[in-house]
């Protein structure tokens, strides 16, 4: 593009043209708090490295941000084992959905990967071992690296997960049974379920993830959180394992290391390039935004932000 300003009508365009999906597809209601959402919201956030933000639709309406929040837990569990955190977590593919207890048996209680539930619980724990209130932890450092104080829980959602996270209690005490899991179960749980309800806006996401987009730095945060090469190794992991058993076909149409959420948001981000945020709630079978997907794979291809 010649100018930054071509973005924010390319964002209006993608969104009107992918706006029929949102009547598609379901909105999460295994958590019966994120089944009230109203399926026409549609917003879309571009951040780019010389500090720009442009949006589009909804863009600055909070949502639950779910799944996305472990892309934020791995960067600070990272930040505290270093490669030793692969020791507890993998860094596989599980061609399995998010919520499958299935290989945890086989693998001996090591998750295959930290963006499946399993494995974000055991960086859950790792932060527990950290902190003596990891759920406040988290947020404080989302506040930190997105610059926005006033960020918080959606308490109502995090009831709602804990009075219904019956296979979350039930991988957390199945990988507690191998020993890959140190806090009490029922700490690690309602860490995870709190993290998982932090509201964020599309706008306010990309400016969380300006972290990886910037190698590890972020404004106002006067360390580097992480090296260039751990945040290759994240954005890595974002691709191939981001947006669960559809990731193999999510980077084939789209290309961009991506983490989505049942709350209908999907983070991308390319290191040294951009971080793009788009929220529509109805979900596709794998648990991904139907309509944010395509609106990411219809950016990527008119602006070649694309990692291929």
């Amino acid at each position: 593009m010649d100018t930054a300003t071509h973005f924010t009508p390319i964002l209006e365009q993608v969104l009107e043209e992918v706006r029929p999906l949102t009547l598609h597809g379901k909105v999460a209601s295994y958590i019966p708090e994120l089944s009230h959402i109203d399926r026409s919201k549609l917003g879309m956030a571009l951040y780019l490295p010389d500090g720009g933000i442009y949006t589009a639709g909804d863009a600055h309406e909070r949502f639950s941000i779910q799944s996305i929040s472990k892309v934020f837990t791995l960067v600070m569990a990272y930040r505290t084992l270093g490669n030793a955190l692969w020791e507890r977590v993998g860094r596989e593919p599980s061609g399995n959905p998010f919520n499958s207890l299935v290989q945890l048996e086989t693998d001996k209680g090591v998750p295959r990967n930290p963006f499946i539930n399993a494995g974000a619980l055991v960086v859950t724990d790792i932060l527990c071992s950290q902190y003596v209130n990891p759920h406040l932890a988290i947020l404080e450092f989302i506040r930190q690296v997105s610059g926005v104080p006033d960020i918080n829980f959606n308490t109502r959602v995090a009831r709602s997960e804990a009075q219904h996270g019956f296979r979350n209690a039930a991988m957390a005490n199945f990988i507690k049974s191998f020993g890959n899991l140190k806090a009490p179960v029922d700490n690690v749980l309602q860490a995870y379920f709190h993290q998982c309800s932090i509201e964020m806006s599309c706008a306010e996401l990309v400016r969380a993830a300006q972290l990886l987009v910037h190698y590890g730095t972020a404004p106002g945060v006067s360390e580097a959180l992480l090296t260039p090469s751990e945040v290759r190794r994240v954005a890595s992991i974002m691709l191939t394992c981001g947006t669960y058993d559809a990731a193999g076909d999510f980077a084939f149409r789209i290309g961009l290391p991506a983490k989505s959420g049942v709350g209908g948001g999907i983070l991308a981000v390319v290191p040294g390039r951009m971080a793009l945020c788009v929220w529509s709630p109805a979900l596709d079978v794998h648990g991904n935004s139907l309509a944010g997907a395509k609106a990411l794979e219809l950016f990527a291809g008119r602006t070649g932000f694309s990692i291929f």
